[in-house]
């Protein structure tokens, strides 16, 4: 039986509780208990809720290279001349250069308001801009790589020449070639390197960090009554899990792959609901986190039907709740809304972390 470790009991400060608190993945977190998860042969959930001074006496080999984990820093990104330190939280601006957006309609399909909002974003207090030439919504159909490429080009280009760190977010091994040629220094894959049989050798190529996200399903089915087997939490990270083995395998560098649940992805409400409470199990992939919950469709659902323009609120909710679970990149549409938050997060931080 598989034991899976996630971090809890979190505290507001490690000072006078020596052995009896870790540090998370080395960020500003300390938490002072674990929850020992099994799944037994019949798919039930059991667990069962340890302190961390009394953790030793519970793991095996296998449980302790997963502890490792979790309690290990993670090194920063680097991207071309930018380097992005993961020891707090950064935020990740999305610019969708696509007329079919679920988030903003198209707002961004001109590529100079591509390139304006990349800015904005930016100077705003964004690490990365992720551009996106093709929309992955639930329902929508694929993009020819030609007119995507054709979509992100340009605004690469004009935002790499300024010095932003850039993601592509493609699924498309050409896409991905033609953006790093233009400046892009990251790759977000939804498909986790699955979709493009070309892609993982692209990546390892490149060098880039790389981001895999769980999916289930294709856009255009995922939201087609979506099931899991097992508790969505453990099937998320066992999948996640398998992914990372085979990109390593695949030549990438292991310390270059962040790992991001798929919000939406082929998940219900409610499965969306379990990954973001139980987000610090994934800590123990040892791989930096990311989240894209902003104006997901779950916000609207759980607050009366907004619609995408509407939902800053919910998705600063969401954001908070990863920054509280160590979360390291929040992929957003708000940037100067979110970094604000953030700061007022990170101000709480510090003031606990100042010894009185």
């Amino acid at each position: 039986m598989t034991v899976y470790l996630r971090p809890t009991g979190f505290v507001d400060a490690p000072f006078g509780h020596d052995g009896k608190v870790a540090r998370l993945a080395g960020g500003l977190l300390w938490f002072s208990a674990v929850e020992l998860l099994r799944v037994s042969d019949d798919n039930r959930l059991t667990s069962d809720l340890v302190p961390v001074e009394r953790i030793g006496e519970r793991l095996d080999d296998a449980a302790w290279a997963v502890w490792e984990n979790i309690t290990r820093a993670r090194p920063p990104l680097t991207l071309g001349e930018r380097v992005v330190r993961l020891d707090q939280p950064q935020v990740v601006g999305i610019v969708n250069v696509t007329p079919d957006s679920f988030s903003d309609g198209g707002a961004h399909s001109d590529a100079s308001a591509a390139v304006r909002a990349g800015h904005d974003m930016a100077a705003a207090g964004a690490a990365i801009i992720e551009l996106g030439g093709e929309s992955t919504r639930p329902g929508s159909k694929p993009v020819w790589e030609g007119d995507e490429i054709e979509r992100v080009l340009p605004v690469a280009r004009q935002l790499a020449s300024s010095g932003t760190a850039l993601s592509v977010d493609t699924r498309k091994a050409a896409v991905m070639e033609a953006a790093l040629g233009a400046g892009v220094r990251m790759i977000n894959d939804v498909s986790a390197l699955t979709f493009d049989e070309r892609s993982a050798g692209v990546a390892a190529a490149s060098g880039c960090p790389v981001v895999l996200m769980h999916h289930q399903g294709t856009p255009d089915t995922m939201q087609q009554s979506p099931r899991y087997d097992r508790p969505v939490l453990i099937e998320v990270y066992d999948w996640l899990e398998e992914r990372i083995a085979a990109a390593v395998a695949a030549g990438i560098d292991r310390a270059k792959i962040i790992v991001d649940p798929g919000i939406g992805f082929g998940k219900t409400i409610q499965h969306n609901l379990q990954l973001l409470n139980g987000l610090s199990l994934l800590h123990g992939l040892g791989c930096p986190i990311m989240l894209g919950a902003s104006r997901k469709r779950m916000i609207g659902a759980l607050a009366g039907e907004a619609p995408a323009d509407q939902r800053l609120p919910g998705s600063l909710a969401l954001a908070l709740k990863g920054a509280d679970q160590g979360v390291q990149l929040l992929r957003v549409h708000d940037v100067p809304e979110t970094v604000q938050a953030l700061k007022v997060w990170r101000g709480l931080r510090d003031a606990a972390l100042t010894p009185a």
